[in-house]
């Protein structure tokens, strides 16, 4: 198994406390129909016992007081009313459910989604695209039936046997004190077999998220597959994988399997036991009731038998779901390393992002950034770009320069004290962070679309005339006029049909839309010839202007027409004295182990 695949074995068996509160708090989110799904097999309970009482009256004045049947015509239809009344019952608390575990399901997958993407990319790259989404579409769904169906039966089972056997007592002591006894033994051997059962769930639960990250990701990495000649022991990892599901679905079906045995076992002794005792004191050979046992008394006693027990069995019936949805928490905390807080809109709205207008500064201090497996890449490092500054960064490849970026982009791990604007950066609003400023990589990402489409992500509400713009500034239309369809020429995802110096273009396009405080651009001339260079680089101080700019590159000439340049080197940050240039366009770019 792959280092970064999801691995069913390290999820715990138990939920904590605190995952347990997160689960009850997410149904706070759709109390509203959530409370009607509740309510509804209550007052249906309610609904029962007059039913039945009804029942065995006019049976009792039909067979003993021989009452005629136009007599009855009332009472029949109360009784049809009852009826009908429980099935309106029965839907309107099925539509509720389903309407607050949709409800429900839609915060979760926000919740998850918004922790998602506040994780730093490095956290990203050890997690498996397919796990992650398996997380927020196939466990999250797992809830539904929790909410739906099993919260409801099981607030029902808390109540209603024990309500029925109270309201027997006076009508047959033995029968309610039959039921009170046999009642409570269903849920005792139910939760027996649901810790099996819940053990059961979450090896299947795990075990489904890895096929399906498994197979999405081999999916993705198919033509790879092929071109090394691994497809086909792929086919037999999937293969594999789709096995151990099935035999995780069949242990949870066996012990499924056997808590209806349980339940179905005790309701048929109950019913039995009921039907027994009546029969014998109808032909005398019991006498345990004071008195005498009417015939209405007595079928009411055996209509109610199956009724009480109803509730339970309803309960048995979605028990699985309770375990399924223990199980998808106790994976969603495993693979997001804790479960995201519970924030309702309220709380959200009540924390508004604070937006900068103009130049940021930047100060950077005591700077550790630590890198898996090679120790620090920059250590006790420092800078200072004043707001509206310029600031180029010079060194070789793999000498920290990205990291620095990645470090002010708050896309990386460090240590020590960096601040915008005199605010701590690990301190500042997600939302105002991405406003405020602006980052392009080295490897921008492009989706499968048109290249406009692609550039207007940088701003969603932008006209065609400004994206025109913003393309021209960065030199797409270069290469994009000379295409047969323009800029609304499509391309592949991650930028299939395009060269490595055109993704780039068309991501800096993309800034060219915004209003950032801070610039940030790592190698940004990387793959482009002289004369596009400066072409490129004079549209990004003329757009810079009034804007903090902090640009990573190896070319001497982009750097010498910054107004500070620092140079990296063991770790350290270090300020290079020179003088601004206008334009430099000829001037070397420097090498793996080169320094200005």
């Amino acid at each position: 198994m792959s280092s970064v695949e999801h691995d069913p074995g390290r999820v715990t068996t138990r939920l904590s406390k605190a995952d347990m509160a997160w689960l009850r708090a997410r149904g706070r989110v759709g109390r509203r129909w959530l409370s009607v799904a509740i309510m509804a097999p209550l007052v249906s309970g309610c609904l029962t016992v007059a039913q039945a009482f009804l029942l065995a009256t006019i049976l009792q004045r039909a067979i003993v007081e021989h009452v005629p049947s136009r007599e009855q015509v009332p009472a029949i239809l109360g009784l049809v009313g009852f009826v009908l009344l429980r099935a309106l019952l029965a839907w309107t608390g099925e539509r509720a459910g389903s309407q607050a575990a949709e409800t429900i399901k839609l915060a979760v997958r926000h919740d998850l989604f918004a922790a998602l993407m506040a994780r730093r990319p490095a956290w990203m790259r050890e997690k498996t695209s397919g796990v992650l989404t398996n997380q927020i579409v196939d466990q999250v769904e797992a809830l539904d039936a929790y909410f739906a169906r099993f919260l409801p039966a099981m607030i029902a089972a808390a109540f209603l046997p024990i309500a029925f056997a109270v309201i027997l007592m006076p009508v047959d002591l033995v029968v309610g004190a039959l039921f009170l006894i046999t009642a409570p033994l269903i849920p005792v051997f139910m939760a027996l077999a649901g810790w099996g059962a819940e053990s059961a769930s979450r090896r299947h639960m795990t075990a489904l998220s890895r096929l399906s990250g498994l197979f999405a990701d081999r999916l993705r990495g198919l033509l790879v597959l092929k071109l090394f000649g691994r497809a086909e022991d792929e086919v037999a990892r999937v293969r594999e994988a789709s096995d151990e599901v099935a035999d995780r679905t069949l242990s949870v079906l066996k012990i499924a399997f056997l808590s209806s045995a349980v339940l179905e076992f005790f309701a048929a002794l109950g019913v039995a036991g009921v039907a027994l005792y009546v029969g014998l004191t109808y032909l005398g050979l019991i006498d345990l009731h004071p008195g005498t046992l009417t015939l209405q008394a007595g079928l009411f006693c055996l209509f109610m038998a199956p009724e009480i027990y109803l509730p339970l069995r309803t309960l048995a019936a979605h028990y699985h779901d309770r375990a399924a949805a223990k199980a998808a928490v106790a994976d969603m905390s495993a693979v997001f390393e804790g479960l995201p807080d519970v924030v309702d809109g309220a709380q959200a709205a009540s924390r508004p992002a604070t937006v900068r207008r103009g130049a940021i500064a930047v100060d950077v201090s005591d700077l550790v950034v630590m890198a898996p497996g090679r120790g620090p890449v920059l250590e006790g490092a420092a800078i200072h770009a004043a707001a509206g500054e310029h600031v180029a960064l010079l060194g070789p490849s793999g000498i920290g320069k990205s990291t620095l970026i990645d470090v002010l982009a708050r896309f990386r791990d460090w240590s020590g004290r960096v601040e915008l604007d005199g605010e701590d950066l690990a301190a500042i609003d997600e939302t105002a962070l991405r406003a405020d400023i602006a980052v392009l990589n080295q490897r921008p990402r492009l989706f499968h679309g048109t290249i406009a489409s692609n550039i207007r992500l940088g701003r969603l509400d932008a006209s065609d005339e400004d994206v025109r713009r913003a393309a021209e500034r960065a030199c797409v239309t270069d290469f994009a006029d000379a295409l047969p369809d323009g800029l609304a020429t499509t391309i592949g995802e991650r930028g299939r049909g395009v060269s490595g110096g055109e993704a780039q273009r068309i991501a800096l396009a993309r800034i060219f839309l915004r209003d950032p405080g801070l610039i940030l651009l790592d190698e940004p001339t990387a793959h482009l010839d002289s004369a596009t260079e400066t072409r490129i680089v004079d549209a990004i101080l003329d757009f810079a202007v009034g804007r903090s700019l902090i640009i990573a590159t190896h070319s001497v000439a982009v750097a010498n027409r910054m107004d500070r340049i620092y140079r990296i080197a063991g770790g350290q940050i270090l300020p290079v004295p020179h003088r601004p240039t206008s334009r430099l366009p000829n001037l070397p770019k420097l090498g793996a182990g080169d320094a200005p």
